[in-house]
């Protein structure tokens, strides 16, 4: 499952993170960040997963489209 510019948007905005912090952790540059946020282009699939990672990793969860959308939430602890 690839995340949405929405997804990635929502969940910096769960732990608080800016663009620049998601940058550093996931190793994507910036400015890929804010065209994908933007819809401005489409990241490699690659790139995708390393912004789910360093999110996941930061306590998002991702939940899959299954008939109420896609979303994301927090992890339970």
């Amino acid at each position: 499952m690839g995340i949405s510019s929405a997804q990635c948007r929502a969940g910096r905005a769960l732990i608080g993170w800016s663009q620049d912090q998601l940058a550093m952790a996931s190793k994507v540059a910036k400015a890929t960040i804010a065209n994908f946020e933007a819809g401005k282009r489409a990241p490699y699939d690659r790139t995708l997963l390393d912004l789910q990672t360093a999110l996941e990793a930061a306590g998002v969860e991702f939940i899959p489209k299954n008939g109420g959308g896609a979303g994301v939430r927090l992890k339970k602890d």
